[in-house]
């Protein structure tokens, strides 16, 4: 199968706004029966690329030896002769089909010389009776291009006399390899250094990784259900996209041993056992949760916290905490200071006063 786009674009207009934008057209075409496939698209890049070279082979009904394509830089890294580098999704989709890629030379359109035919047939006998109709969706433009599409791929050929589709099936069909179970599933590739939180950051949001890769660059790749993540070439950690940005996802075979201690723990469940100590405590153990980057880092801080209750009772830990808050100090360390000095007993230099209630006082609902 060779494949190109056709250079020539038809114009699509967005019903919205009435703003008018190109529709690249790709091809697709057969070396021994000419079989030809054309697909509009809103642009040139990888996904649409990709979209076009499965949806081609789907319309084939069967996979190729080989692709020799165009050496468009949304698919190809180095169109090198003998060693082109492909990009990663690329690659992945002709691993998925079991086929190979092989682009063709910068400037040398002898090494697709079918498709650069079938872009010329495309041009007159589809793009060219469009070219008075109005379009306004890239949907609508592709019923168009099927329709005119099987009338030229059943139309005999003056010098064989037969069609493209009569010539398919009687000496190519056959060769092709069946098409996969599924169809390749677009995915983007992304590089990625692991936070020592041992999570990655993927688009907004924070997945984990094996704590022992914290500082190590990995491969992720990414579809519209799933986040995988590589090391060496090794798959790592796969978890289900998320449908919001923002938060983390973690599993708690990743975490260190000191932290899946904590695997159950939510800030929610923190705060509330503080508010059973007292109003001081919980809005202590809020602040060491909200003044961290991530929630999950203040996790020790609030245990530590709440651990030092039995040992000098819920009223004078929350005069600690009450201390704390009206010097700043938002520390388990502060609190154990404070309560090992005796200064939670002695009078404050300020009178105590409630805390009012505003936006940066967020409670334990805002977890939920």
């Amino acid at each position: 199968m060779q494949t190109d786009y056709a250079g020539q674009t038809v114009p699509v207009i967005d019903p919205a706004t009435g703003v008018i934008y190109p529709g690249q057209i790709f091809v697709a075409v057969l070396g021994a029966s000419n079989l030809t496939f054309a697909f509009a698209s809103s642009s040139q890049k990888l996904p649409d690329w990709i979209e076009g070279q499965v949806r081609a082979l789907a319309f084939f009904g069967g996979v190729t030896r080989a692709i020799v394509c165009d050496n468009l830089k949304a698919g190809v890294v180095k169109a090198l002769r003998f060693e082109p580098t492909l990009n990663a999704t690329f690659a992945a989709m002709a691993e998925h089909y079991d086929t190979t890629i092989l682009p063709t030379r910068s400037r040398k359109p002898r090494d697709k010389a079918k498709v650069e035919g079938a872009v010329l047939i495309v041009k007159r006998w589809i793009l060219a009776r469009l070219r008075n109709r109005s379009f306004f969706s890239i949907a609508e433009l592709n019923a168009a291009i099927a329709e005119l599409l099987e009338e030229l791929n059943n139309r005999p050929m003056r010098h064989i006399g037969q069609s493209r589709r009569e010539l398919f099936e009687e000496i190519e069909r056959a060769a092709l390899k069946p098409l996969p179970a599924a169809p390749f599933e677009y995915a983007e590739w992304k590089s990625a250094k692991v936070h020592p939180d041992y999570h990655v950051e993927v688009d907004k949001t924070f997945y984990s990784v094996p704590h022992r890769l914290i500082g190590r660059t990995v491969e992720v790749r990414l579809t519209h259900r799933v986040v995988e993540i590589f090391h060496d070439h090794q798959r790592v950690a796969s978890h289900i996209r998320r449908s919001q940005r923002s938060g983390h996802v973690t599993v708690n075979e990743h975490m260190p041993k000191a932290h899946q201690r904590y695997a159950n723990t939510t800030p929610a469940s923190l705060i509330s056992r503080a508010a059973g100590i007292g109003p001081n405590a919980a809005i202590l153990v809020e602040r060491m949760m909200r003044d961290r980057p991530n929630p999950e880092q203040g996790y020790r801080s609030a245990m530590g916290i709440l651990s030092l209750a039995p040992r000098y009772g819920p009223e004078r830990l929350d005069a600690a905490c009450e201390r704390a808050l009206l010097i700043n100090a938002i520390a388990y360390s502060s609190v154990t200071a404070i309560l090992k000095a005796g200064l939670d007993r002695a009078s404050s230099a300020e009178p105590a006063k409630p805390t009012p209630q505003h936006a940066n006082i967020r409670g334990s609902t805002y977890y939920q």
